[in-house]
């Protein structure tokens, strides 16, 4: 690992989750797959506050506080983890939170199950919205901004996934936690895999690598949408908070940005009964519970790239868990017929 060339300095946080998380050896699993494999233990971040979001949310939040804010306004799919993060974060620091969920049929919304169930018990306001809606989220939210303006609020809207310049500051300072856990191993062939859902996990790690010294590669497989899609808005995210907080850091969409495309399935939150039977193996083997959202896809897109090309993702593999365990149990019907197999 290279040392920074400057000192970093970090916009301001408040503090909501448990860090620095661990990293920590998945050995027998490893093992099988021939790779010295570890994890990143971001659904440690805490309990029902966990997973990668909350990262995002100690620099958003932070910002939204200095602007005066009392309300905060955000979206995702029904059982998005951001928003669930969102509505526990906003209810500890005494805001307002109203979310846009995505489903395809807004008269007859999910039950309040899961992430949803927590949403609910936080005290955040839902408003159902279809997939076609969604697509012009920017509208809806200024439209609901400027519904509670009238009525004396302060809103602050949070971009899908906390992705925005603020919230990319979250993985920056992941990537200085990941330096200092990899400067304690030998040098190899090392890649930093993750999921991503709506680029700013990938964009804070890219640019923490580069302000850090990282000596490996950050790949993302994601969950939704395609490759070019993800080289844009990751691309986007880097560039603006690099010219936002003026980082000295030489980025290039085309030699920095890493997308392992092929793993969405059927599309977004929607599991194959491979990808959840590799969650109960994983279970099994390490008893540690991916999601059947953004983990589990990325690891199944892990293993399946190293059977096609072992070697493919060098010799280390950091798998970073971004959480989302809440999402499994929207997914119980699914997951009862592989629970006695094997």
């Amino acid at each position: 690992m290279k040392s920074p060339a400057f000192s970093v300095t970090y916009p301001p946080r408040i503090e909501l989750a448990q860090l620095p998380t661990p990293l920590m050896p998945v050995s027998r699993f490893g093992k099988k797959i021939g790779v010295e494999l570890y994890m990143k233990r971001d659904d440690l971040t805490g309990s029902a506050l966990s997973g990668n979001k909350i990262r995002k949310l100690e620099f958003v939040m932070a910002d939204a506080l200095a602007k005066g804010s009392d309300v905060v306004l955000t979206c995702g799919g029904a059982q998005s983890n951001h928003c669930r993060a969102t509505a526990i974060a906003a209810a500890k620091l005494g805001l307002r939170c109203r979310l846009l969920l995505r489903t395809a049929d807004p008269s007859a919304p999910p039950p309040p199950e899961a992430n949803i169930l927590l949403d609910r018990m936080a005290g955040a306001e839902i408003i159902w919205i279809t997939p076609e809606e969604y697509r012009n989220r920017g509208e809806i939210f200024e439209r609901e901004a400027e519904g509670l303006r009238n009525k004396g609020f302060k809103p602050y809207i949070i971009p899908e996934g906390a992705s925005a310049p603020f919230g990319a500051w979250g993985y920056i300072r992941a990537a200085e936690e990941l330096a200092a856990d990899l400067a304690a191993f030998p040098t190899k062939p090392t890649t930093i895999l993750h999921a991503t859902g709506s680029g700013g996990t990938a964009a804070g790690l890219i640019l923490g690598a580069r302000l850090f010294g990282i000596n490996a590669r950050i790949a993302t497989v994601n969950v939704c949408d395609d490759r070019a899609y993800f080289i844009r808005v990751i691309g986007d995210i880097c560039e603006k908070t690099i010219e936002q907080f003026g980082l000295p850091v030489d980025f290039d969409r085309s030699r920095d940005i890493e997308v392992i495309d092929g793993y969405v399935g059927r599309g977004y939150a929607l599991s194959r009964p491979e990808e959840l039977a590799l969650l109960c193996e994983v279970a099994r083997t390490e008893g540690i519970f991916l999601d059947p959202v953004y983990t589990g896809k990325a690891f199944y897109g892990m293993v399946r790239e190293i059977e096609r090309s072992p070697g493919s993702l060098g010799e280390r593999i950091v798998f970073l868990h971004t959480g989302g365990i809440f999402g499994l149990f929207s997914k119980v019907a699914e997951l009862a017929p592989l629970l006695n197999a094997g």
